[in-house]
């Protein structure tokens, strides 16, 4: 599986460190290297992000995503609301951010990884300032 070209030309225009591998159903993850929440209230302020691309995707909505180091809210040293559950993918265990897009918001062919990059930015920027 390849991204589509538009997702590639973000991520590289983002200047993002990220790479590719099958999760072992099918699908494959999007891992971004050395991710920057320090804007949001997370400790610590870097984290691998996995974003899981389903095999229909663009087609198919993007839905949560995951961090390895686990962030927390650096004023409480507790998760951020629905980020309690760990997954593993590839030996690895992760920490699920649970955030899902309302049904029907997902529009194909226009939506892509920017704007599903937009939802989860505003958030990983936002919520630990707001605890």
């Amino acid at each position: 599986m390849e991204l589509p070209a538009r997702d590639k030309r973000f991520l590289d225009e983002r200047g993002y460190r990220w790479s590719l591998s099958p999760d072992g159903s099918g699908s494959f993850c999007l891992l971004i290297s050395d991710f920057d929440v320090s804007g949001g209230g997370f400790s610590p302020s870097r984290t691998t992000l996995m974003i899981r691309i389903p095999t229909q995707y663009p087609m198919t909505p993007l839905d949560m995503w995951y961090c390895n180091p686990f962030v927390r809210l650096a004023t409480t040293g507790q998760f951020a609301p629905q980020s309690e559950v760990t997954e593993n993918f590839a030996g690895q265990p992760w920490q699920r951010f649970s955030r899902h897009l309302p049904s029907g918001a997902w529009k194909p062919g226009i939506d892509g990884l920017r704007s599903f990059m937009g939802i989860l930015t505003r958030e990983m920027q936002g919520t630990g300032k707001a605890q």
